[in-house]
């Protein structure tokens, strides 16, 4: 399993981090863009999406693992 991806606001947009690295694979001006290219990092890796509001609050979280008893999505 990969590591998660991070979408976090910045000043100049927004960020798409790999859990425990220091500096960001991709800034975007968008959060929609940055959420677009996590997905598609977080499905080729089997990983989790996380995704942070401008207050830097976790808003939402997409797991494209292989969970074995995974929860229910409601959001999707």
């Amino acid at each position: 399993m990969g590591k998660n991806q991070w979408v976090s606001p910045r000043k100049d947009g927004w960020s798409v981090k790999r859990e425990g690295s220091k500096r960001p694979s991709h800034v975007l001006p968008t959060q929609s863009a940055a959420v677009n290219v996590a997905r598609e990092i977080a499905r080729n890796q089997k990983s989790e999406v996380i995704v942070k509001d401008r207050h830097n609050r976790i808003r939402d979280k997409d797991s494209y693992g292989n969970d074995p008893c995974p929860p229910k999505d409601r959001c999707h």
